[in-house]
């Protein structure tokens, strides 16, 4: 039986995959411009927009009763990695458009949005997959994993945007057969 972790954890593998894609544009001096919006994108909509979405509006108020705190320990941790990461992200958006406009001094400040958004998530999921979530593993109860679940699933199949995992999971397929030998 898949648990509502395990499902997190599978995210993870792909947004790991995504963050590959994205330390190997970075070696580039002419990288593709759609290529890191389509990065951009899929990190809004997957990795905050979908795994994110998933942790703080079910996982973590969960863990919030069954004790966890939500400003001190892994609950506020990981918030506060949301949050740095999304600011990676913002940077990483705007310096692509002044990029796009010619701009051409703006690939540095993009790559440092890239290379640090890359060693924010690879700390962050390593401290979700051997912590955090076993702490959650822990804590609930088999009802309240496939209820998490269900809400998991709810949140992946009913996106405003009409896209679901799959399409995102695409997305990065098609990134890393591009840049990821």
């Amino acid at each position: 039986m898949t648990t509502a972790t395990q499902n997190l954890e599978n995210d993870h593998v792909q947004i790991l995959r995504l963050i590959e894609v994205m330390e190997r544009i970075t070696q580039s001096d002419n990288p593709n411009v759609e290529h890191m919006e389509t990065l951009v994108k899929v990190i809004r909509e997957f990795a905050d927009g979908l795994h994110h979405a998933k942790e703080e509006q079910f996982l973590f108020p969960l863990m919030v009763q069954k004790g966890f705190s939500n400003e001190t320990g892994p609950v506020a941790v990981m918030l506060h990695d949301h949050v740095e990461g999304r600011n990676f992200v913002k940077g990483m958006a705007e310096k692509i458009s002044l990029y796009k406009q010619g701009e051409t001094t703006a690939l540095k400040a993009i790559y440092k949005n890239m290379l640090g958004y890359a060693d924010l998530l690879k700390n962050h999921i390593g401290k979700e997959n051997n912590v955090l979530f076993r702490m959650a593993d822990n804590a609930f109860t088999t009802a309240e994993q496939q209820s998490l679940l269900l809400d998991f699933t709810k949140v992946e199949n009913e996106r405003e945007n009409g896209q679901s995992k799959n399409d995102y999971v695409l997305m990065i397929d098609n990134l890393a057969g591009i840049y990821v030998i």
